[in-house]
């Protein structure tokens, strides 16, 4: 199965704040892609680096690889082929699903190895 991809030239961060916290007014405000995830366990954010300044527990450095969409949702195996070429060469992932598409987000060093991994495995890097 092989699909097209690009890359987001935004760099992002990944938080984890309490399960009862409010979501920053900054991440709230930030431009293009994030995703909010609230749990029983915990709030994770994945916003632009800046908007997670401040904020307790923060990795930055975050890339990420939009599969485009849209996938039926009985469709399968769209996440699997590129996570098993990621995972095959050493590179881990942060994933982020939304209705139409998945987001893939790996560390601002492994987004080269990335996206050679994703077009040796068929899948087309749409530049631009």
């Amino acid at each position: 199965m092989n699909q097209s991809f690009s890359v987001l030239t935004q760099r992002f961060a990944i938080a984890q704040l309490e399960p009862s916290a409010d979501v920053p007014s900054a991440v709230l405000a930030s431009p293009g892609f994030m995703s909010i995830t609230r749990t029983d366990d915990e709030l994770s954010i994945v916003c632009a680096e800046d908007a997670a300044t401040g904020l307790n527990r923060v990795d930055n450095g975050w890339r990420a690889i939009k599969v485009h969409g849209p996938f039926a949702f009985d469709q399968t195996g769209v996440l699997a082929s590129f996570l098993d070429p990621l995972a095959a060469a050493s590179i881990g992932i942060f994933a982020v699903s939304t209705f139409d598409t998945d987001y893939i987000l790996v560390k601002s060093d492994n987004l080269e190895p990335a996206v050679k991994a994703l077009k040796e495995a068929g899948h087309q890097h749409l530049e631009g």
